[in-house]
């Protein structure tokens, strides 16, 4: 028996390889499909079983084309109904892989279909659970995503979740290995831990959504405090995952086309395209192609990307850096994003070289900030980072202007005035100055620096959400 997870950082997400005497399982796969069979063919074993827990809101699952080239069967638990073929699963069904089975558990909270996949190993014994978003480590699975879909409200899921994990997950004994679909740093869940994996006992000990003495109220409570609005994309995603897409392989051949700087520029008056500049933030603020939109391949990318292209069908036109622009059309297709129509050859490089026309950001650092702040302490500041950080400190003149929400909240500010705009690193805040100027603000100053240099100046904070100043 071999099991694999291929954990996708940017994604903050966990598909898994498990082999057995010829026959192989993938769970939850990305939407590319040479990873898996490439590892099938190594290993020479077939490809037998596509077990999905859930319909994923946060990718575009590949269940279809590995399906397709494969002859896999997808499988989903109870209640899950799709536009495509497949095998829904009775809770407590077993499938046999070579000489290990997994065993169905229908766990319902996270969505109405969740699933566990329980695997029994060569003499039958529990050995691990495949939880996708029902269990993760050091939290469970956010139950507000299914609402609009089933009818139900939030609490009526985590009604269902707080069942599901006191009748099917907690009882399995305390050795028994836990494989989530997602960790740290997904929009999933709330408090999950950097750890991938974990053993069940361990949970039971640590995860708060798992005491013992948890009444059903209580963690009803728990679970949806403080839950901030899902990324649009959520939604689109798991229609997708129900419905279908178009191929991987067509989506790459169409994206990965080299453009001229002339005919890139030709594609862009011709077309409603967006230019989406994925270089380093540090690159893009001293040049870029006037109306482009920054979202770096080296941040939170394909998150950032759902969250603020409000169309899955906008077409995309890519600056990136030479070599990663096959990269960038990939991790596009893994949130649905399919319509990239073409990448500037030889980057931004060949567009400075032509001499047209290019765009900039002003941008300073915590020291500059600091004395502009003691010349005219009526600046303008925008912080643009999410609601928990904002509450555990920041600047007392500024304003909170979270990149999350920037397409609903930008009637707040006036094109008028001068913005000085901070997060807590640099990259999103390049990516609000870019947002603001192709809207036209174009008085934008961009403090690329980390938070807490600029806290550590003389400007008022405030800690806590407390009103107290630590001048």
């Amino acid at each position: 028996m071999k099991i694999e997870q291929i954990y996708t950082g940017c994604l903050a997400q966990g598909a898994y390889y498990i082999e057995s005497n010829g026959e192989a399982a993938i769970i939850d796969p990305l939407r590319e499909t040479q990873p898996y069979l490439d590892r099938a063919k190594e290993n020479n074993v077939r490809i037998k079983y596509i077990f999905e827990t859930h319909f994923h809101a946060d990718f575009v699952s590949g269940h279809l084309d590995l399906a397709k080239k494969t002859g896999a069967t997808i499988i989903y638990g109870p209640q899950a109904e799709t536009s495509f073929e497949k095998h829904t699963a009775h809770d407590g069904e077993i499938f046999q892989l070579g000489n290990i089975s997994f065993k169905v558990l229908h766990t319902p909270g996270h969505t109405p279909e969740s699933t566990t996949y329980l695997l029994l190993d060569e003499e039958e014994n529990e050995h691990a659970i495949f939880t996708g978003d029902t269990l993760f480590i050091g939290d469970v699975g956010r139950p507000d995503l299914a609402q609009k879909a089933t009818n139900l409200s939030q609490e009526d899921l985590a009604a269902w979740l707080y069942d599901s994990l006191r009748n099917k997950i907690m009882p399995l004994a305390d050795h028994v290995l836990v494989y989530p679909a997602h960790g740290a740093g997904s929009a999933c869940g709330k408090n999950m831990s950097k750890e991938t994996w974990d053993t069940l006992g361990n949970q039971k000990k640590v995860n708060y959504a798992l005491r013992a003495d948890m009444t059903k109220e209580e963690f009803i409570k728990e679970v949806t405090d403080g839950l901030l609005p899902p990324p649009q994309y959520f939604a689109k995603n798991a229609t997708l995952n129900k419905k279908g897409y178009e191929s991987i392989d067509i989506v790459m051949e169409r994206g990965v086309k080299a453009l001229s700087p002339k005919a890139f520029e030709a594609a862009a008056n011709e077309t409603d395209a967006l230019i989406l500049d994925v270089r380093k933030p540090a690159e893009f603020v001293k040049g870029f192609i006037p109306n482009s939109i920054f979202i770096g391949i080296d941040g939170g990318f394909a998150p950032w990307v759902g969250t603020l292209i409000p169309d899955l069908q906008q077409e995309i036109l890519i600056v990136a850096p030479q070599g990663r622009e096959e990269e960038v059309v990939k991790r596009l297709a893994r949130v649905g994003y399919d319509n990239t129509i073409g990448f500037l050859e030889g980057g931004f490089e060949a567009w400075n070289k032509d001499e047209r026309e290019i765009d900039s950001i002003e941008t300073i650092y915590a020291n500059d900030i600091e004395e502009i702040y003691n010349q005219d302490n009526s600046i303008d500041i925008l912080d643009v980072r999410k609601p928990g950080e904002w509450n555990r400190s920041h600047l007392k003149t500024s304003q909170h202007f979270a990149l999350d929400f920037i397409n609903q909240q930008m009637s707040q500010i006036s094109k008028d005035k001068k913005y000085y705009l901070h997060c807590q690193g640099g990259y999103r805040s390049t990516i609000t100055a870019s947002i603001l100027k192709s809207r036209g603000f174009h008085n934008i100053v961009n403090v690329q620096d980390k938070f807490p240099n600029i806290a550590a100046t003389s400007i008022p904070t405030i800690e806590n959400a407390c009103p107290s100043t630590k001048k």
